[in-house]
């Protein structure tokens, strides 16, 4: 399942957080790599000693746990906190594949990644290539967002970013932990939930069809989740 959520940032989050970031320190993308991509990334990022990054981080969270449809794309139990990358000057990331269980800087925390997902920070216009390719059941798809929007897919994904050929691309990534492992009952979930914050808009919220939808949602996350 590879979902696209639009506006987890707003116009003034979104300036903010471009502020901090154009004033930062960025390093080489390697020091967080694993093994394998180690061998194909090609980027900087924020340094997990940065000052300003634990602020970044807050702000980024507090925007997705408020974002309900983010919520249902991932239904987190844990989050990674995030990372920022910038690509330029011909830089790309070769295809690879996330690590199954990331630990948590700081805290020796282990996670296990079911879910990847990237927000955009720069605006498409504003550079060429760059684009996110995740490989799926149906083939590859190409991701390109605006600035302030966002990619969830299942971690178990191989992905690539291509070659940037002009200008600079900025974004966030992170992984969760899902409270349902399944990428596959997840896909179900969601697609349950758009269904009933659909009919809500149009029936309310204490209409029968709802109520009864609600209650077979909720009793599938009972069955499913691990917490």
């Amino acid at each position: 399942m590879l979902i696209t959520i639009p506006d987890i940032l707003d116009t003034a989050e979104l300036r903010g957080i471009r502020e901090i970031l154009d004033q930062a320190e960025w390093r080489d993308g390697r020091e967080t790599a694993g093994t394998q991509s180690a061998q194909v990334k090609r980027n900087l990022q924020i340094p997990l000693d940065s000052p300003v990054l634990p602020e970044l981080q807050g702000r980024l969270v507090r925007a997705l746990t408020s974002h309900p449809t983010w919520m249902s794309a991932a239904l987190p139990a844990q989050i990674l906190p995030p990372l920022f990358n910038r690509y330029e000057g011909g830089q790309d990331f070769g295809i690879h594949v996330d690590n199954a269980i990331r630990v948590v800087p700081g805290e020796g925390r282990q996670i296990r990644t079911d879910v990847s997902c990237t927000l955009f920070l720069s605006e498409p216009e504003d550079y060429d290539g760059g684009e996110l390719i995740v490989e799926g059941h149906y083939g590859a798809q190409s991701i390109k967002l605006p600035a302030g929007h966002a990619v969830v897919y299942p971690a178990t994904s191989l992905h690539e970013v291509t070659p940037i050929t002009r200008g600079v691309r900025i974004a966030s990534f992170f992984w969760v932990q899902s409270m349902v492992r399944d990428a596959a009952r997840r896909e179900l979930l969601f697609d349950l939930d758009s269904s009933i914050q659909s009919l809500t808009r149009t029936l309310g919220t204490n209409a029968a069809d709802v109520v009864r939808l609600t209650g077979i949602y909720h009793n599938m996350i009972r069955q499913w989740a691990e917490v």
